[in-house]
């Protein structure tokens, strides 16, 4: 078992349009806990700095501040390569993240051989061909001989999911696995990945624009704007409740078929741009929050608003004219973990299986 501790990540990029210069924050201050057996979901629209963070966490881009480490079932800091052991991305695109000219026996076989999973070719032929059953591809001889373009695209996703096992991954980072795949075979996808967590006691980080699936199939959710997490929580109270006026402009603009025939209000104003740079403060969601205040101009930090709900908001101060808060996060704690009530549990009864297509 691996526990993933992400403190205070921080993400800066170098902009240039002629001799100006600037800097861009992608991410400011991320800080989150991935454990065992639970989920944790990254929510929040486009260029909020999701991916960035995802990214960052799989070693793929360097931070610019903060820390991240893992921590094996021992306690220990888990060291240099064999990070890589037990931390692994499922991609978005299942068309692009595999290489079109390599059976899936190779794209499986290579983090095998280059993790030292397996001694000899018949041991990882055998290795191979588990890891296509523990992801419902059978016959595994059949499908390991094929090649991507024989494949369907959940099935496709699922190579791309046992390619992250291969090396014994304890920790997956899955970003926004089934955006790309039909709407017919994501709950297959999302199953999958539920079960594998549960049985192997994987620490899985979901990032998603699905408000939907964020609830059912995650135990926290984490909500990001331009940058910053906005809001925490378990899931079913983020989503029912949520508690920051950005959350609630996502919730208020999820398509709910129970209010079919009817006009919904949503309250709100269109987002003027990416994410701020360095230098911005107060709140980033001030341009567009139907409550914003002149307070607002001042950056708020994380504040306990219900046991395990946590929002950066003045709504929720006394400075911004609210109640009380149950409690500020501290120096030593800027952004509290998440994934520390459980609250979220996985759909009965739904297949993880999608048909060949």
């Amino acid at each position: 078992m691996t526990t993933l501790h992400v403190r205070d990540l921080v993400k800066d990029y170098a902009l240039r349009s002629g001799l100006r210069r600037s800097v861009l924050r992608a991410a400011d201050r991320v800080s989150f806990t991935l454990s065992p057996g639970r989920t944790v979901a990254l929510v929040g629209e486009s260029g909020s700095g999701k991916s960035t963070v995802a990214r960052m966490i799989a070693r793929l881009e360097r931070p610019t501040a903060g820390t991240i480490t893992a921590l094996d079932d021992t306690g220990r800091t888990v060291p240099g390569r064999d990070y890589r052991h037990h931390v692994q991305m499922v991609f978005q695109d299942p068309f692009a993240s595999l290489n079109p000219f390599h059976t899936v026996e190779h794209h499986l076989l290579r983090p095998l051989r280059l993790h030292g999973r397996v001694r000899d070719r018949r041991e990882a032929r055998e290795a191979v061909e588990h890891l296509l059953e523990r992801v419902n591809l059978v016959p595994a001889a059949d499908i390991a001989a094929r090649r991507p373009h024989e494949l369907s695209g959940g099935q496709r996703q699922r190579v791309a999911i046992a390619r992250a096992l291969a090396p014994g991954a304890r920790v997956v980072i899955a970003d926004e696995p089934v955006s790309m795949l039909d709407v017919s075979i994501r709950l297959g996808v999302l199953n999958l990945l539920a079960r594998l967590r549960r049985e192997e006691d994987l620490a899985l980080l979901h990032i998603t624009h699905d408000l939907a699936t964020a609830r059912h199939f995650s135990d926290d959710i984490l909500v990001m704007y331009r940058g910053r997490v906005v809001e925490r929580g378990p899931a079913d109270a983020v989503i029912l409740e949520p508690a920051h006026p950005y959350t609630r402009l996502l919730a208020a603009a999820a398509p709910d078929p129970a209010a079919r025939g009817r006009a919904r209000r949503i309250t709100g104003t269109e987002p003027t741009g990416g994410p701020l740079p360095p230098s911005g403060r107060g709140c980033h969601f001030r341009d567009r929050c139907p409550s914003a205040m002149e307070i607002c101009s001042r950056t708020p930090e994380p504040v306990e608003v219900t046991p395990d709900r946590w929002a950066a908001c003045w709504l929720h101060t006394a400075e911004g004219g609210g109640s009380r808060p149950l409690r500020k996060a501290g120096a030593t704690e800027k952004c509290p973990p998440a994934g520390k009530t459980p609250s979220g549990a996985d759909p009965a009864g739904a297949p993880d299986r999608d048909a060949p297509g």
